[in-house]
């Protein structure tokens, strides 16, 4: 089968519209498919660089123009042309498209695969439903919505939140999204190795992965740990990402006197994020919003209890796994330090039944199985029509 994945983002950037793209398609790769990809350059400058698997076809990020040549969308129209140059290169022989996300870039692949009879697989990830707005008279995100093959959404209450917008069609399913095997629990000889390798002192770690941007409300939990730190001096916050945000935080750990106890990584690699996940004692995701939050899950995989925000995905994760995703209600710091507090007083491994439940959902042949199924049943469709 020839595939064509085609996303706004692929690694460096770690998105989830970055990283289920590479996951799929190195499983299709493996198992002898001809795969390729289209996606933007990097974002924030990162350099971009090759899969190990393959073909990638970059297009630049799309230029903000002032004045009259913003009235004429000359710029859009300019990408619009280069996305369709990219897509007769990468895509001209495949079987089927996988669209992830929106944006110009997905909306342009979609007309594009319309107009040559090729199906396509739309997977929403949750800004593009959390924040839509129809747009008249024609909406390009609607068009390219209602004419896919299949839409796999990143969670059941993204899908519900779709239908109550009035965005029903047939084909709709949830598929979770893989996690890494990387994500493990570890032995305690291994995590207090890890713990020292990662140059954290203290014996008790409370661990944030997120991009820093106000949606993630990392301003929540510093100052619900600023009230732990002065409580005792055992724990350390490690907060794993970069983001528009990274200088009002360091200023804020500052002001509240606790920078010696807080560590700021930016970026840093997924294998060493496994590692940040297996040594921590609990994981806390005080986001505002979220669909499915990975970084949760793969905490659970590795072991580590989880306490979180009362959005959409923490709620769908405590019907999951129950007490093991422990939720407070969103902005409120009192409820952070009483939940983080009761963690870290009795630090505890997840037990073999949540596991269980990972692998079941969340487990790489679950996922890849749901997307064969898919994948398979598209392409005969599409081979009918062409």
């Amino acid at each position: 089968m020839r595939i064509c994945h085609v996303s706004p983002h692929l690694p460096p950037d770690q998105a989830a519209n970055a990283l289920l793209p590479v996951e799929l398609g190195a499983w299709s790769h493996a198992r002898g498919d001809e795969v390729t990809f289209v996606a933007h350059e990097p974002a924030q400058g990162r350099p971009s660089h090759d899969l190990p698997f393959g073909r990638t076809f970059r297009l630049p990020r799309k230029a903000e123009r002032g004045g009259f040549a913003r009235l004429l969308r000359v710029e859009t129209l300019r990408q619009a042309r280069m996305i369709q140059a990219a897509m007769d290169r990468a895509a001209a022989s495949a079987d089927i498209l996988h669209l992830h996300s929106n944006g110009l870039i997905v909306e342009v692949a979609a007309a594009w695969a319309a107009r040559r009879g090729i199906p396509y697989v739309l997977t929403l990830y949750g800004t593009e439903i959390w924040h839509f707005r129809r747009r008249w008279p024609i909406d390009p995100f609607t068009w390219a919505y209602r004419r896919a093959a299949a839409v796999t959404f990143y969670s059941r209450k993204l899908m519900e939140k779709a239908e109550s917008l009035g965005l029903t069609r047939p084909g709709l399913s949830v598929v979770y999204p893989a996690i890494a095997a990387a994500f493990a629990p570890q032995d305690e000889p291994t995590r207090t190795a890890w713990r020292r390798a990662l140059g954290i002192a203290e014996p008790l770690v409370i661990l944030n992965v997120k991009r820093l941007h106000e949606l993630a409300g990392q301003e929540y939990l510093i100052n619900a740990f600023a009230t732990l730190a002065r409580q005792r001096r055992d724990v350390r916050l490690v907060i794993c990402g970069t983001g528009p945000l990274r200088s009002a935080l360091e200023t804020q750990v500052r002001e509240l006197g606790i920078a010696d106890r807080v560590t700021l990584t930016g970026l840093v690699p997924n294998e060493e994020v496994a590692r940040y996940a297996a040594v921590a004692d609990v994981f806390a995701l005080p986001s505002l919003l979220e669909a499915l939050p990975t970084v949760a899950v793969e905490a659970l995989a590795s072991g580590t209890p989880v306490v979180s925000a009362d959005h959409p995905g923490g709620e769908e994760l405590h019907e999951i796994f129950g007490d093991q995703v422990r939720l407070v209600s969103r902005r409120n710091v009192d409820g952070l330090v009483h939940a983080l507090s009761e963690a870290i007083a009795a630090p505890h491994r997840v037990p073999p039944d949540t596991l269980e439940l990972v692998r079941r959902h969340f487990g790489p042949e679950a996922v890849h199985g749901k997307y064969g199924e898919i994948y398979a049943g598209q392409r005969a469709k599409g081979r009918g029509q062409r």
